[in-house]
């Protein structure tokens, strides 16, 4: 049997129960198959890129599956029926992670990160050193004289 990565997004106006539910009755369809579900996380109601299907957000939900692709053929199909699944996407993976996902890990963990130095950000827009044209801001230099038009200028 393969490995699977899937991914589905369940409307923003369903409950988090509605959506465990939903997970619950996908994962039947792929036990019913003779596959087996691995892990499943519940991503949280989150901001989508754009609007699909006239929603803002979205339930996202992720499954790791090792099942044939029959049972994941299907659970897609059922998937494309239900009016609460906005989208989904399944990868075939070599193996499955068996940590928690990038998404359910904490923010405060960067520690990978390492130094980023001195954050006051000085360098970023026009503050940085401008050599001879530093002084003179808003018009505050000095002009070249002007001749004036009606001036001798030494020409008679």
């Amino acid at each position: 049997m393969a490995l699977y990565e899937h991914v589905f997004i369940a409307r923003q106006d369903v409950s988090q129960q509605q959506v465990e539910a939903l997970t619950e009755q996908f994962s039947n369809i792929i036990k019913e198959q003779g596959g087996q579900i691995g892990k499943t996380e519940y991503w949280g109601l989150r901001n989508l890129a754009f609007k699909v299907k006239k929603n803002r957000k979205g339930h996202y939900t992720l499954v790791n599956i090792d099942a044939p692709h029959a049972a994941v053929a299907e659970m897609e199909r059922q998937m494309g029926i239900s009016e609460d699944v906005l989208r989904f996407i399944t990868v075939r993976v070599e193996e499955h992670e068996t940590e928690p996902s990038a998404m359910m890990q904490s923010r405060g963990d960067r520690g990978d990160r390492g130094d980023r130095g001195d954050r006051r950000g000085g360098d970023r827009f026009g503050d940085r050193d401008r050599g001879d044209r530093g002084s003179s801001r808003f018009g505050d230099r000095e002009r070249p004289a002007r001749r004036d038009d009606n001036s001798d200028g030494g020409q008679e």
